[in-house]
């Protein structure tokens, strides 16, 4: 697969540990261009400088991708340095820990503003330039593993949520703009899967969703069933 995304430009939100991390060197092992963003330069600039040791090409971005004007000033950095972003993988998140009756509502705004106001915006500029472009993927990471059994995740479950509604709405919207836009989670398996066979490694299924093999496909929820450490 790696001559797949050969020269893609893929922009990671949240890329500095996790799944963000492994998707990060993923996509650089199979050739793409990787836009790493993070909120601190703690670990995203670690990330980055192992890309490219091992032959890569990775640039790291510190903004709050919450925020309009600094999600504006990425993508604008992005496009300075490579010209284009042809992939984009929402993964940036947080999670409060607290019961819901004790919880704050900084807590419960932070995690709808980051989770889901975030993944909106920089879809929606990420979007503008792919339409000029002719088109690109968007693809939305919704890890929910354990969200009904474990409590305390009320606001992270319920940003999750409305994630991928966002991803449904958003692929009907894009697709005349000959962009695809899906989700990858875990945790919900009343959600189908893809059109074919597709990995149960989260990473690997993100992937494959933005791979010419699945050029056909918009506005596929995948639940796999392992989530990536």
């Amino acid at each position: 697969m790696a001559a797949d995304f050969a020269e893609k430009v893929v922009l990671i939100t949240g890329a500095a540990r996790g799944s963000g991390r492994k998707l990060a060197e993923a996509f650089a092992a199979q050739g793409a261009r990787v836009a790493a963003n993070d909120i601190t330069p703690i670990h995203l600039d670690g990330v980055v400088e192992q890309i490219n040791a091992n032959g890569g090409q990775a640039r790291a971005y510190v903004e709050d991708i919450a925020k309009k004007m600094p999600v504006q000033t990425l993508v604008n950095q992005v496009l300075d340095d490579f010209g284009r972003i042809d992939i984009l993988v929402n993964h940036a998140a947080v999670e409060p820990h607290k019961p819901l009756l004790d919880m704050d509502d900084w807590d419960w705004q932070r995690a709808l503003t980051v989770n889901l106001t975030g993944a909106f915006l920089v879809t929606q500029s990420v979007g503008r330039v792919m339409r000029q472009q002719g088109g690109g993927v968007v693809v939305n990471i919704a890890p929910l593993a354990g969200g009904d059994a474990s409590p305390g995740r009320a606001a992270y479950v319920a940003s999750m949520t409305g994630l991928l509604g966002l991803t449904r709405q958003a692929a009907r919207e894009l697709a005349a703009h000959n962009i695809r836009v899906h989700a990858v989670c875990t945790g919900m398996p009343e959600l189908h899967h893809a059109e074919g066979p597709c990995p149960a490694d989260m990473v690997a299924a993100a992937l494959y969703l933005c791979s010419p093999a699945a050029a056909h496909l918009n506005g596929q929820i995948i639940n796999v069933t392992t989530e990536t450490p």
